[in-house]
């Protein structure tokens, strides 16, 4: 198995949940994938656990990755650590199938150079950001995170902790309300690539602001993107 190439001109890419349409979305393993590749990028999803630690994990719970039902908000680390996930081919035979910390994460992308676009999952107090930076700084890669959440509120707290660090805001759709909070709080966009326009990249380009566009799987949808102009794409495995 492999990617599939396209041509991106200046267009960077991103891999979506790591090379999630070769390994198991949000594992070392499809991190490890995208650091092997030419990605600009790798995206993923963090989540806080009961016990104070931080997980990569999409959805608000294990079961369409595991076989146990298990809620990170809810569950220890250790617990969610002893949780081995199914592969793609839904066997269970890959001891590495495990869920990830983020400090993993990071160091992943540290390794392979790989700049981190990191989803905020679930809501925020800002202590918890603050911790979660933290942890990020030390590691000394925080210059090499954008950070990304469809709740506008991580964000705005996100911004008032880091004034310079890139931001993307998660929509559906590009309208005056989404583009009005954008300078307001000085966010790019991070869009559903079938709510996108020409004519809105060039509003947002004029504006100062960069576009990435999720998730994008076929050839002839990136290069149209590509011919617009965007930033990024964010992909499961075109590269």
């Amino acid at each position: 198995m492999n990617t599939i190439k396209i041509e991106k001109n200046i267009t960077k890419m991103v891999a979506h949940r790591g090379v999630s349409g070769i390994e198991l979305e949000n594992t070392n393993a499809a991190f490890i994938a995208a650091g092997n590749r030419s990605y600009y990028g790798v995206e993923t999803d963090v989540r806080k656990t009961a016990d104070g630690q931080f997980v990569i994990l999409h959805d608000d719970n294990t079961e369409r990755v595991g076989i146990d039902c298990l809620y990170p908000e809810k569950s220890t680390y250790k617990t969610l650590r002893a949780l081995q996930l199914k592969d793609r081919n839904g066997n269970m035979t890959r001891t590495d199938m495990r869920i990830p910390s983020l400090e993993e994460y990071i160091e992943t992308c540290k390794r392979y150079d790989k700049h981190c676009v990191l989803e905020l999952k679930g809501g925020y107090d800002t202590e918890t950001l603050a911790e979660m930076i933290t942890r990020i700084r030390n590691i000394g890669w925080l210059d090499n995170v954008t950070f990304i959440s469809f709740s506008l509120d991580n964000l705005i707290k996100v911004r008032a902790l880091l004034p310079k660090q890139r931001i993307q805001w998660l929509t559906c759709e590009f309208n005056d309300n989404v583009f009005g909070a954008m300078k307001q709080y000085n966010l790019s966009l991070d869009i559903y690539f079938g709510g996108l326009h020409e004519q809105d990249v060039k509003v947002m380009h004029d504006a100062g602001f960069e576009v990435n566009c999720w998730t994008v799987d076929k050839k002839e949808d990136a290069e149209r993107l590509v011919s617009w102009g965007v930033d990024y794409i964010t992909s499961n495995i075109l590269e």
